[in-house]
């Protein structure tokens, strides 16, 4: 069978094992699609196709009557017309809950950073301002225990229950929002890791803000959709938040006047927390377990 990858640029970095998908056919990989043309014209005679955030909708389907199988390498599915595949019989198996470590672990890199001020320091030892301190103490940047302070987390998922794992390790008090959310959004961090809805979309505005504890840091490493970033600059401005640290924004690449890239005491990366090489291949490695349990009669992961 014809086997297509239309977009591994973000999972494929040169370092992928591709192994496992070989073994199921002839496989073509491309690093990035233009356009719906295009797609069309790698997809013919294609009976499965794999995809990162690329959109199959009903022309592709309708202009690649071989396509049996859809595979997005990712939890979403968003991007896929679900109704037309289910229509036209096209399979489509996602991969749940692949990077639970990796983004646990990049929320608490985020929340580290900001409790004890290591990208301040680093910035300082660097521009040579410890060598004129007076004495060995140099504490320019106040350091936040975690030890026996409280996190709330939104959204209680794999990955959130992850985060609270490692907050206990820490000596946290977790508090979990679908339990007590009043606690959870007046703990001394909050750490959103809940799937963006149009309910919660912008749930994170000011009057969300004025619940939280005074001097809080709040962590998002889920959606950037979820938070006001003109509230949460405000926040940290004002001090009503010590710190903003996240992964994910509203907009990626941000905008230059997104309110948070001037904001202080903000921590901001390129929606990196799943690309470890390890987790990059454990999802190739499920889509072609997806695949090879569709071509077997089995369901692995199948939502249409």
């Amino acid at each position: 069978m014809k086997i297509v990858f239309l977009d591994h640029e973000v999972i494929d970095r040169g370092d992928i094992n591709w192994a496992k998908v070989e073994a199921l056919g002839d496989l073509a990989i491309y690093p990035h699609t233009g356009s719906d043309e295009q797609a069309i014209e790698r997809l013919q005679g294609a009976e499965a196709v794999m995809i990162d955030e690329y959109p199959i909708g009903r022309s592709i389907m309708e202009a690649c009557p071989d396509l049996k199988f859809i595979g997005p390498a990712a939890t979403g599915y968003n991007h896929i017309d679900l109704d037309y595949a289910r229509e036209r019989g096209v399979a489509v198996c996602n991969v749940p809950a692949y990077s639970t470590e990796a983004v646990a672990q990049h929320a608490f890199a985020l929340l580290l950073s900001l409790a004890n001020g290591t990208g301040h320091f680093d910035k300082e030892i660097h521009e040579g301002r410890w060598n004129t301190a007076a004495g060995n103490a140099y504490t320019p940047w106040p350091l936040v225990l975690l030890d026996g302070k409280t996190i709330g987390i939104i959204g209680y998922g794999n990955i959130g229950r992850k985060v609270g794992e490692i907050a206990e390790a820490f000596g946290m008090k977790v508090n979990v929002y679908s339990r007590d959310p009043e606690a959870a959004v007046r703990s001394d961090v909050v750490s959103l890791n809940c799937p963006l809805t149009e309910e919660n979309r912008g749930m994170v505005d000011e009057a969300f803000l004025n619940r939280m504890k005074d001097g809080a840091i709040l962590i998002n490493t889920a959606r950037g959709g979820l938070v006001d970033a003109a509230a949460v600059a405000n926040a940290l401005r004002s001090g009503k938040l010590f710190g903003f640290g996240a992964d994910v924004l509203a907009s990626e690449p941000p905008d230059p006047d997104d309110p948070l890239l001037s904001a202080p005491n903000c921590i901001l990366t390129p929606h990196i927390a799943f690309t470890p090489v390890e987790i990059r291949q454990r999802v190739i490695d499920i889509c072609a377990e997806n695949l090879r349990s569709f071509l077997q009669g089995g369901d692995m992961n199948r939502i249409v």
